[in-house]
């Protein structure tokens, strides 16, 4: 296929990026081929899963949108993927905040291509390259400290990410890593796949698929994922099903069966 100008050379067009693969999920353009199939093979076996993307990415606007109308300005979207129609700039310009400011943070090189490509004329915007499992090195980038005011509230996303992270790799540390960058007034969302039950065969085999990949899906129960958040208070309606965190009147309902994780804000005090 013909290299879009965007996509860096070095980086391999045939080989599924979760980045990319859940923008096609969300019925996006910024795709490739290998992209498009590994989502095929996973939509075949679980169809229901462009649906949850849509529901993370509505929880998303939710509660940016929630935090701008609280008064929130500042937001790091850690392990943002592309952001293409409806992400966190979008919402909180939506939200009548004129001086919002938004760092996007990615390792894959081809979503952070395509982000500086998107937001090179984007003002209150910066792009960075990172690892979300590395705080401390996310936090002293200079487009961070250069765009966000550790002075003042910044919300931390790490929406539809941390079921990349294994337990190794203590996701639980990497909450707390960022917490404890934002004064009091600051909050962490997340949203993270899990059930409370027996995988179906379909969910098993999509599981399995993420397995073999270079990202393997780490599923955690809600308990689990509570407990990642240490002494951060949890805003209502707390740990719940992702499409039921204050649901919107047009938001997407998820078949109660089908329903694939869970979503949560928390504020530090």
């Amino acid at each position: 296929m013909e290299r879009p100008t965007w996509a860096p050379a070095d980086v391999d067009l045939d080989r599924p990026s979760v980045a990319r693969v859940y923008d096609y999920y969300l019925g996006g353009s910024h795709n490739f081929a290998a992209d498009r199939a590994f989502g095929e093979q996973v939509l075949k076996v679980m169809p229901v899963v462009a649906a949850l993307a849509r529901s993370n990415r509505a929880f998303l606007r939710r509660a940016v949108s929630m935090l701008a109308a609280q008064g929130v300005r500042q937001f790091l979207d850690l392990g943002s993927g592309i952001p293409t129609v409806g992400n966190v700039h979008e919402v909180v310009a939506d939200a009548g905040v004129g001086d919002g400011r938004v760092v996007y943070v990615d390792h894959d090189p081809v979503a952070v291509a395509h982000s500086r490509a998107i937001l090179a004329d984007v003002p209150g915007t910066a792009v960075v390259a990172g690892d979300l499992c590395r705080p401390a090195d996310v936090l002293a980038e200079p487009a961070v400290r250069a765009l966000l005011d550790f002075s003042q509230p910044i919300a931390f996303l790490l929406v539809a990410v941390l079921h990349f992270v294994s337990d190794e790799q203590r996701p639980a540390d990497i909450v707390s890593g960022y917490a404890a960058a934002g004064v009091p007034g600051s909050y962490v969302v997340l949203s993270h796949a899990g059930l409370e039950r027996q995988l179906t065969p379909g969910e098993e085999a999509a599981r399995e698929m993420y397995r073999k990949s270079p990202t393997p899906l780490i599923l955690r129960t809600r308990a689990q994922v509570a407990a990642l958040f240490g002494d951060l208070t949890v805003v209502e309606p707390g740990v719940v099903a992702t499409h039921k965190w204050r649901p919107g009147p047009d938001d997407e309902a998820i078949p109660e069966g089908d329903a694939f994780g869970c979503a949560v804000v928390a504020r530090k005090d």
